[in-house]
């Protein structure tokens, strides 16, 4: 990772926010139907890759997300979590630009409406996770992540990070989100993995 200069982050970043922009309503105008097919195979490749690594325990802490603008829907993975002991949470943004605090999610638990009017569960107690779920805009074969710029998933990782958490962050995507290798900013964090519906990156 080089220090930019700049221009050249100037640059980077007009990049990235052309290709984020691009990569999203590219996702919207992806049928209904594929999007749903995409999420049952996401689920289906992420359940094997949690399983042969031992994350999903039941007792262990799992961060999904309520999924918005055509990303992939993996609350009845949650769900079926939930089923077997596995305690499932979703972020929630307290306060604008710090890291996302976490909160239960059940199936039918009581919701509110967050910041972008993003649903989040209701209940006010808070969670540390283990297990990750990132949702990418575009990614790279490094596993680097283009998300959609407000920086709240990066000051998460990175104070779990300092905070000396053991942690896995798996970055969700579908396979049109894939991009060449791109600038990495120094705040970026590789993820462990990266799973589309056709691919697992490691």
């Amino acid at each position: 990772m080089t220090e930019l200069d700049g221009e050249a982050r100037a640059r980077l970043m007009a990049w990235r926010r052309a290709e984020r922009e691009r990569l999203i309503q590219l996702r919207l105008r992806l049928p209904v139907e594929y999007r749903q097919q995409a999420s049952s195979q996401i689920a289906d490749r992420l359940d094997r890759y949690c399983r042969e690594r031992g994350l999903l325990a039941p007792g262990r802490i799992v961060s999904g997300y309520w999924p918005l603008r055509g990303e992939p829907d993996l609350r009845p993975w949650l769900a079926r979590l939930n089923e077997e002991g596995v305690m499932t949470v979703m972020p929630v943004v307290v306060e604008k630009g710090a890291p996302l605090r976490f909160r239960r999610w059940t199936p039918g638990c009581e919701m509110e409406k967050g910041f972008w009017n993003i649903p989040v569960p209701a209940a006010r107690e808070e969670f540390t996770p283990e297990v990750l779920l990132g949702p990418v805009v575009g990614f790279d074969a490094r596993r680097y992540r283009l998300g959609y710029g407000g920086g709240y998933f990066d000051r998460t990782l990175e104070l779990l990070r300092k905070q000396g958490r053991d942690f896995h962050v798996i970055g969700i995507a579908l396979d049109e989100a894939r991009l060449p290798e791109f600038e990495a900013l120094p705040h970026d964090i590789a993820f462990n993995a990266v799973i589309t519906p056709t691919t697992l990156i490691e």
